[in-house]
């Protein structure tokens, strides 16, 4: 509080009072010269452009440079001094406010009192402070009782009763002596009413944090201004929700003031001067992509077009608005599929550490409501649904992490498409229609069905993801166990090192090795240590993407055509479903994520080489067909090869021929017909009659016999 309030309080509490405000007439007296000298320009102008507002938003810096220990008082004293306030601001005479009284709404308060929800302690009790979250639920807007007229039923007489907290007050007693009160709903005073829970940004929290929320409750102009999903600013004055039992422990809500909603994402991650100066130093240094490699999950041997590739999706492509209401995400999405054991965890886990904002989620622990949104019963019993984000609306501005990603259940994946696509989830659950924005980037990770991967087939005919969902990612890599000696003996050099380094660590800090010095602990830890620091990683990237919005060169266009128009003529060569659109989108998006890591303005040939280069890592080893070498897009839009889907065609053909003069044909006749005549492996024309069982193409009539569909 600031000086000299302490005798603010005392002329407060001892000034005469004001017959029909409550409230001291010194303070109005200086709430009143507040408006008319600082504000009554604005006022006026505010009223003729919103002619039905209700609310006046008041600046809290502007009060403070005109009387800081008015300022102060009212941040401790709330109640008393916005009655002050609110009844000042009666006493101005705004055209087009006659006969309506305007409430006071606050913002900008000072830094002391922009708190974190775990922060929130009861020192605050009944003062003003403000609070940064994301939305996790809204309730629908129900009519509160602001003063309730009630009337005595024995002797008619009536009584206006103000309304405060969330217990329902009456009169103790009539002047009659009667006890007996009757509510009269149509007299009495209403105000609209809606209750919104906000919980804290991801981006604050560190390890297994469990993110804290606060229930808000907002009255009058400030409901249905916010959905969930929402990052807002609330201000407010903390209150103490009574328990209905007769315990000492109380809950606590924030009664907002104000509430406004904030797409800055990265903004409270703002790097201080020195830290820009060595962002872009960082910037310029030639080894800056090797040094982003090294960055990206240190502790994991190789995997450089994997670890380059999570870089440039940290960093991310632009995202535009166009003006026919088109948006074109800008967010990166990657897929990492691979043998158990390959580090793939790992890098999910790094990578949504160093993104400023981000979601880890499993896949057996994640459903489809829990990765977009959900409807609830509302907890609080105001009747109606209210609906929940989920961790893509939650994680929206930044990356969300979701390891096993093929044992999400199909339908559950099925709720992404939306999201991974147009960046916005709708929901229409319990009578509630709504868009949420879930501008998220997906970084996912997914297992073989049987395990490990068979050489001898495509790989994304052994991972158990629709077709639909995996066209949606940018670029797909498949980690792979391979039996190399030299390389075998680098995996295991590195990760005993990286036990070593730990224990040096450990044995350090506890003084169990007394000959061992920081030097060696150091020394040891070099080959695990990011090439960047996290924080200052962190600050990169935030800095990349609010301040870096490359446009593409000329040179960077031909590139990428040239490569695109390629793709299209080799499909046409191969008879095969050409590359799309989305892979095209896919080449921008990389390369300006290339671009922002130069923090340059402008997309070089240089970028697009890169995005070109990792493109081609990832279709060789996703999309290469193993029997022709090829590589074929018919895999994204089928979920199979077109040479396996050409034998399928063959077998098929066969059971229809043979059926041409009787009812059913045995398997094995089928089989021996397809080995011998067209050159199939056996296991193979089993493995294909399953599927062409599975599809409806052909049924069996009884075991070990074939017929047509």
């Amino acid at each position: 509080m600031g000086e000299g309030s302490e005798d603010v309080m005392e002329n407060f509490d001892t000034a005469p009072i004001q017959d029909d405000s409550g409230v001291s007439s010194e303070i109005v007296d200086k709430f009143e010269q507040f408006f008319r000298v600082v504000y009554e320009k604005e006022l006026t102008e505010y009223i003729a452009t919103h002619p039905d507002a209700t609310s006046i938003v008041v600046d809290f810096a502007k009060l403070e440079s005109f009387d800081y220990e008015l300022a102060d008082a009212l941040l401790d004293n709330p109640d008393q001094y916005l009655d002050a306030m609110e009844y000042a601001l009666g006493r101005i005479e705004i055209p087009g406010t006659e006969n309506r009284k305007l409430r006071v709404r606050l913002t900008n308060t000072p830094d002391e009192r922009k708190l974190l929800v775990r922060n929130i302690t009861s020192d605050y009790i009944g003062k003003i402070i403000a609070a940064e979250g994301v939305v996790r639920q809204t309730t629908m807007v129900l009519p509160k009782l602001k003063v309730a007229k009630w009337m005595c039923r024995k002797c008619g007489r009536t009584y206006d009763i103000p309304q405060e907290g969330p217990k329902l007050k009456k009169p103790p007693v009539c002047v009659c002596g009667s006890r007996d009160f009757e509510l009269l709903p149509e007299q009495s005073i209403w105000v609209d009413f809606q209750r919104i829970q906000i919980q804290e940004p991801i981006e604050y929290l560190r390890g297994g944090e469990q993110a804290r929320f606060i229930d808000i409750y907002l009255e009058g102009d400030l409901t249905n201004k916010v959905k969930p999903g929402d990052r807002v600013n609330v201000v407010g004055v903390l209150r103490l929700l009574q328990p209905d039992t007769r315990r000492t422990v109380y809950g606590k809500y924030i009664d907002a003031l104000w509430v406004e909603p904030t797409q800055k994402e990265f903004e409270e991650l703002e790097p201080t001067p020195e830290e820009i100066e060595e962002i872009k130093k960082l910037a310029q240094d030639p080894e800056i992509y090797d040094k982003l490699r090294r960055s990206i999950a240190p502790t994991i041997y190789g995997h450089d077009d994997i670890k380059e590739a999570v870089a440039l999706q940290l960093f991310g492509g632009v995202k535009k608005d166009l003006p026919d209401g088109t948006h074109i995400r800008g967010n990166i999405h990657i897929l990492l599929m691979g043998d158990p054991g390959t580090g793939k965890s790992q890098i999910l886990r790094h990578a949504a550490k160093i993104a400023p904002k981000s979601i880890y989620v499993a896949g057996k622990t994640a459903s489809g409501a829990g990765l977009t949104a959900t409807a609830e019963k509302d907890e609080m019993g105001e009747g109606g649904w209210v609906i929940k984000a989920g961790a893509l609306v939650l994680a929206s501005g930044g990356i969300a992490a979701v390891d096993e990603f093929e044992k999400i259940d199909q339908k559950d994946r099925a709720a992404l498409h939306e999201a991974m696509e147009q960046q916005t989830i709708s929901v229409a659950k319990a009578g509630i229609v709504t868009t949420f924005k879930a501008d998220t980037a997906i970084l996912s990770a997914a297992n073989p069905k049987r395990g490990r991967f068979d050489p001898y087939q495509n790989p994304i005919e052994q991972i158990n993801i629709e077709p639909t969902i995996l066209s949606r990612f940018d670029l797909m890599f498949i980690v792979k166990e391979k039996l190399d000696e030299e390389r075998d003996r680098k995996i295991a050099e590195h990760i005993l090192k990286t036990h070593l380094a730990g224990e040096k660590r450990i044995a350090y800090e506890t003084g169990t090795d007394k000959e061992l010095t920081a030097e060696e602990v150091e020394e040891a830890e070099k080959h695990v240590k990011p090439a960047i620091d996290i924080e200052l990683l962190r600050k990169y990237i935030a800095y990349a993407r609010t301040h870096v919005f490359p446009e593409l060169t000329k040179e960077a266009m031909d590139k990428i055509i040239d490569f695109y128009v390629n793709l299209r003529k080799l499909g046409k060569q191969q008879n095969t479903v050409p590359t799309t659109a989305r892979q095209l989108e896919a080449l921008i998006r990389l390369a300006e994520a290339s671009a922002r890591v130069r923090l340059s303005n402008k997309v070089t040939e240089e970028d697009a080489d890169r995005a070109i280069r990792l493109a081609r890592a990832s279709m060789e080893e996703v999309l290469k067909d193993p029997e022709t070498g090829a590589i074929d897009f018919d895999v994204l839009t089928t979920g199979e090869t077109k040479s396996k889907r050409e034998k399928a065609k063959i077998v098929l053909n066969i059971i229809r021929a043979k059926c041409l003069d009787t009812d059913m044909v045995p398997v094995d006749d089928v089989i021996e017909e397809a080995v011998s005549n067209y050159n199939m492996d056996r296991d193979e024309v089993k493995d294909i009659i399953e599927k062409l069982k599975r599809d409806g193409d052909i049924y069996e009539p009884r075991h070990g016999f074939l017929a047509p569909a």
